[in-house]
């Protein structure tokens, strides 16, 4: 299939909006076998990889085999990702028992998880009067990355700006075990509400449980290869995969009377073009757009979706390519003039026309 590098604004064809969501959902019905059949495979070569990257004793070996386990935690979690929006195993008693467990020991407890994706769903895309959220973002940072607009950037505090920046450098998205998984999905929640997010508490207890069980009795070689360095991986790769995957060029942010579920998943969504063998370890979760106009599709049949239905065949593209990962992560704030993401480095100290009046 040929793909134009045009971007999500072109994306919006002669079908839109409820049209254009019906014409997906003959894909959006799983089959039990293929579903089982993908999380069985999937968790057997998991905890195969991570335990012959903790247990050989060549470092060659077990780095290499630890690598593979980061990338098949990715797999596993699209999976679970996937089993939390009901597309996949839904109503299997025993699949809520396998992925639930599988959320507590990666540090991503099913409540908030839950919670702070399906607001991410519901307000990708979104302006900040659109909708409630915190003074000076444009997106919240509920289930997102931050997004402030120039005038946002310009007219706030040193304290504000650096938090800003903090959210967004490509450090913290390398150090996603900690500021990711461990701080935003388990403890930050727990802190502020512990009986609404209390599995939180359970999340950091068994996972940390289990590293200590390693380190204990196969010592800390086991533990760092078989679950520390392929979590780390895993951990840093999934957060930019997510950042790319909202904030690319052709991004678009709509206004508010223009705004819809389905212009956004077109238009603020990418597609992360990727070869055959790195769409299968990250679950298609590159067909982003796709999955956001309908998130009861499984993973996969996203692939199919795309190939049936020419109005989804023009998406913002991106790669994991040295030169698109610097451009994804160099854009950084949202200019509403020329509606488009801006570098830091694109934004004069002045005030703009507007910063008297309240954003």
């Amino acid at each position: 299939m040929e793909l134009s590098s045009t971007t999500g604004e072109s994306a919006v064809a002669s079908r839109n909006g409820k049209e254009l969501h019906d014409a997906t959902r003959p894909f959006a019905i799983e089959s039990f076998a293929t579903s089982w059949w993908h999380t069985g495979t999937t968790l057997l070569l998991l905890i195969t990889s991570l335990v012959a990257a903790g247990c050989l004793s060549w470092w060659p070996a077990n780095a290499a085999f630890s690598m593979l386990g980061g990338l098949l935690f990715v797999r596993a979690f699209v999976l679970y990702h996937d089993f939390m929006h009901g597309s996949i195993l839904r109503g299997s008693r025993f699949g809520k028992f396998l992925f639930f467990t599988y959320g507590l020991v990666v540090l991503t407890p099913p409540k908030f998880w839950r919670f702070s994706h399906n607001f991410h769903h519901a307000n990708v895309g979104k302006p900040i009067k659109s909708f409630a959220g915190r003074h000076g973002l444009l997106t919240s940072d509920i289930g997102s990355i931050p997004l402030m607009t120039v005038d946002m950037f310009r007219q706030a505090t040193f304290g504000q700006r650096l938090r800003y920046r903090m959210s967004r450098h490509p450090i913290t998205i390398l150090a996603a075990y900690a500021t990711v998984f461990l701080l935003g999905n388990c403890l930050v929640p727990l802190v502020r509400n512990p009986k609404k997010y209390w599995d939180g508490a359970v999340s950091l207890v068994l996972h940390f449980g289990l590293i200590a069980t390693l380190w204990t009795l196969a010592g800390f070689p086991a533990a760092f290869f078989g679950f520390l360095f392929p979590f780390s991986i895993a951990s840093a790769t999934g957060a930019y995969l997510f950042f790319a995957q909202h904030n690319f060029p052709g991004l678009r942010i709509l206004p508010a009377d223009q705004w819809s579920h389905f212009r956004a998943a077109l238009e603020s969504s990418s597609y992360l073009q990727l070869n055959p063998i790195l769409n299968w370890f990250t679950g298609n979760i590159g067909y982003h757009h796709v999955h956001h106009l309908n998130s009861l599709i499984p993973f996969y049949r996203l692939p199919d979706t795309m190939e049936a239905i020419p109005e989804l065949q023009s998406p913002a593209i991106t790669t994991l390519r040295p030169r698109d990962i610097i451009s994804c992560l160099r854009l950084s704030l949202w200019d509403e003039s020329s509606q488009r993401l801006v570098r830091y480095g694109q934004v004069g100290s002045a005030k703009s026309p507007n910063s008297n009046h309240s954003s």
